[in-house]
């Protein structure tokens, strides 16, 4: 990616969808202090939510949270403008039951609907095109009364996506176009796939145990008791069992006529409906994730090579909330990634960590504490291209898998991870200052709010405050970045959010 050298250099993010969501004003304004671009790098590999049933019939990538993230991104707008209206549209999720939602999407595609309401008529029909291009392909691949596309719960934003992609054959196009109608400003905040790709990626994740889990959704959020496979003695994740069930799915659907060959039984699944707050606890700790083709063979696709090139031109790099395993793991051990991370001028690599523990950076009998953090980082950053820290080796002429003891090489943690932000509290990973120090990393304690549960008894976690996240985030980068001790300010910070302060409620 050719880069003027006059330019400002940019701030990178590596986010998912939901949970970062709520830190795009507080990177908005680091942005605009710094007079700089700002690129958010979302993973495309979520299989889960609306995002399941475009896959299931349509295939390409998750779309789900490059949609999210361009809404969350639309200028705030008076309430009856034609931007909130957008906004709202695209937002806007169908009906939870199926026979409701399927006439409430052909009230939108007919344009009777009220979701239209204060859209202009130009605007409404070139939004219409593509609702109407992907409502055709949908009654093409339709074959009642089994093989048909289920509206339930869907995302508007996603069905218009699809349609774009299905019309440029581009996924990146779909996106731009997006973000036109948005009024996302492109030339200052950018938001890339990790892979730019017309075709579904999914990934997989091996516990500390040895079993696997297949599929994004089954790993973070899933909709069932996960299905637990004992570690293959081959690449391939496609079991015997499985095998035997592959003439058929478990909805009645004709395999042939809705799903690519050699299509997982696990991956094909409809996962529209998940929580994510009630959800089983993992047996053990995640060990490694990785990406695997339609037969389940582990595979190393590339970068986008528009994410090499932000990389390789950043000032700053950023690890944002959400979950560590599905959300910033996908985009790091893409091959490319690792190298460009290693070789940016970025100086400063910040891990904003989690403000509470989720599923993947369980078991609550063995929690992720900020040093498991940093070394997931890097150990993905390292295996993306290739360096063997995981111990796990591929025989290129048999494909047969081996795992060795890790390696002695220490891990380069000061490469992937210089400063970490972080809350302190109930519920929030343990960080532990002077075993990172020994490892060069600096830490900052900051000011949150806690969360409790849904019945209000039990703190889980705590929340960023926002103006104390923007005044730390540009400390780091350079407002008084170097007077930083490991977790002490000299000054630069209003007192009344810094780390020594107690958590408030």
């Amino acid at each position: 990616m050719a880069t003027n050298d006059h330019a400002p250099r940019g701030i990178v993010v590596f986010s998912g969808g939901s949970a970062a969501n709520s830190l795009v004003d507080v990177f908005g304004a680091v942005r605009e202090n710094k007079s700089c671009p700002l690129s958010y790098i979302i993973p495309i590999s979520d299989n889960g939510g609306s995002s399941s049933e475009l896959i299931r019939i349509f295939g390409g990538p998750g779309i789900g949270d490059v949609r999210s993230r361009l809404v969350r991104l639309i200028p705030e707008s008076p309430p009856n403008s034609e931007r909130a209206a957008i906004k709202s549209l695209f937002n806007h999720r169908l009906n939870s039951n199926a026979i409701a939602a399927h006439d409430e999407w052909q009230s939108i595609v007919d344009g009777t609907s009220e979701t239209w309401k204060s859209i202009t008529p130009a605007k409404k029909e070139l939004i219409r095109a593509f609702f109407n291009l992907l409502n055709l392909e949908i009654l093409k691949r339709a074959r009642p009364p089994t093989s048909t596309f289920d509206f339930t719960s869907a995302s508007v934003g996603n069905l218009f996506l699809t349609g774009a992609r299905l019309f440029s054959g581009s996924f990146e196009s779909a996106i731009y176009l997006l973000g036109s109608i948005c009024g996302v400003p492109s030339d200052l905040v950018r938001v890339i796939p990790a892979i730019n790709s017309n075709f579904s990626h999914h990934i997989s994740a091996s516990l500390e145990d040895g079993t696997i889990i297949v599929g994004q959704n089954s790993i973070s959020h899933p909709s069932e008791v996960t299905p637990l496979h004992p570690r293959p003695r081959r690449p391939s994740l496609l079991l015997a069992d499985e095998e035997e069930d592959a003439s058929s799915s478990s909805d009645g659907v004709p395999y042939e006529d809705n799903h690519l060959p050699g299509s997982l039984p696990s991956l094909r699944n409809k996962n529209i409906n998940f929580s994510k707050s009630q959800t089983e606890d993992l047996p053990t700790r995640i060990s490694r994730i990785w990406y695997i083709n339609p037969y389940g063979q582990e595979i190393r696709p590339p970068a986008n090579p528009r994410v090499l090139g932000e990389i390789r031109h950043a000032q700053a790099i950023i690890y944002c909330i959400g979950s560590l395993f599905t959300s910033i793991i996908p985009s790091l051990i893409l091959r490319g990634i690792g190298k460009a991370i290693l070789s940016s001028p970025a100086r400063h690599k910040i891990l904003i960590l989690n403000g509470s523990i989720d599923r993947e950076t369980g078991p609550p009998s063995h929690p992720f504490t900020a040093v498991d953090f940093v070394k997931a980082i890097a150990r993905a950053g390292e295996d993306s291209h290739g360096r063997g820290h995981t111990g796990r080796h591929i025989n290129k002429d048999t494909d047969a898998v081996t795992t060795s003891a890790a390696s002695t090489i220490p891990l380069p943690y000061t490469s992937y991870v210089t400063h970490i932000l972080h809350l302190e509290g109930p519920g929030t990973p343990k960080v532990d200052r002077e075993r990172l120090a020994e490892m060069g990393i600096e830490t900052l304690r900051l000011y949150g709010r806690k969360i409790t549960s849904d019945d209000g008894q039990t703190v889980v976690g705590v929340r960023y405050d926002s103006t104390a996240l923007i005044q730390a985030l540009e400390i780091v980068m350079g407002r008084g970045g170097d007077a930083m001790i490991r977790g002490t300010l000299s000054g630069g910070l209003n007192r009344r959010n810094t780390l020594e302060n107690p958590v408030r409620q």
